[in-house]
C-alpha cells in the first residue's frame, strides 16, 4: 500500500540531486552506535528505512552485522551509498517506498524517517513497522521532541503524541529524552526501544 503524498520519490530525488540534504550529519548518530555496539546477535536482519546516506548501514556492517537491508525512494541516495561502500551488498539496497516493503526484519532502525513523512501517515507508519517486525522484533532509533512549525519535512512532535501512536501496537521499553545526541540536535531528540506486541 503505497501512500499518496506530495513527499514522493521525484521530490526526495530532486533534493538529493540538488544536494538539500540538511538532515544528513555526514556519520553514524551517536545514540544508534551506542545501540549497536552492544548487540550481540549479528545474524538478525535489520532495516534502515529513508537510509538516505546510510552511514548507519555502514558503521553495522563493518561491525560484523552482515543481515542489513537499507531502503530509500531515492535511486539517487541509494546511488551515492553505493558508491561510497562498494562492498555493502547491492541485493540489499531496496528502492521503494516503505509502506510496499514485505518482508520480516528482528530490528527497524528509525532515524530521520519518521519526521520525513506527513504526519497524517504516521498511524500508518506505526502498523507497517509492526507488521515488517518478526515476534518480538524491535523498533528502536530516535524521535524529534520538538514542534518545526513548517509544512515541510522535518515534522517534529511530542513524548505524548508518540505514546498514543505506538503503545496499541508495541511494548514501549524506552520513550525518554536522548542521552548522547549530537550537539546540534541536544535536547530535542527522544530515544526509543519498542518491542512488537
Amino acid at each position: 500500500m503505497a501512500i499518496d503524498t506530495f513527499l514522493d520519490e521525484s521530490y526526495w530525488d530532486e533534493r538529493w540531486q540538488n544536494g538539500q540534504t540538511g538532515w544528513d550529519i555526514g556519520h553514524a548518530s551517536t545514540p544508534l552506535t551506542a545501540y549497536f555496539d552492544q548487540l550481540e546477535y549479528k545474524e538478525m536482519r535489520i532495516l534502515i528505512p529513508g537510509c538516505g546516506n546510510a552511514y548507519e548501514a555502514e558503521y553495522l556492517y563493518d561491525n560484523g552485522f552482515k543481515n542489513v537491508f537499507v531502503v530509500d525512494m531515492s535511486s539517487t541516495a541509494l546511488t551515492k551509498f553505493s558508491d561510497r561502500c562498494p562492498s555493502f551488498p547491492k541485493d540489499h539496497l531496496i528502492q521503494s517506498d516503505y509502506f510496499d516493503l514485505d518482508e520480516e526484519f528482528d530490528l527497524i532502525v528509525e532515524q530521520t524517517f519518521f519526521c520525513a513523512l506527513e504526519p497524517k501517515f504516521r498511524k500508518d507508519y506505526v502498523k507497517k513497522t509492526h507488521e515488517l517486525l518478526a515476534s518480538d522484533g524491535i523498533l528502536m532509533g530516535v524521535l524529534f521532541d520538538k514542534d518545526f512549525g513548517k509544512p515541510t519535512p522535518p515534522f517534529g512532535g511530542t513524548m505524548e503524541e508518540y505514546l498514543g501512536l505506538f503503545q496499541s501496537h508495541f511494548l514501549i521499553n524506552t520513550l525518554e529524552p536522548c542521552r548522547n545526541s549530537i550537539k546540534p540536535r541536544m535536547g530535542s531528540e527522544l530515544f526509543i526501544e519498542m518491542e512488537k506486541s
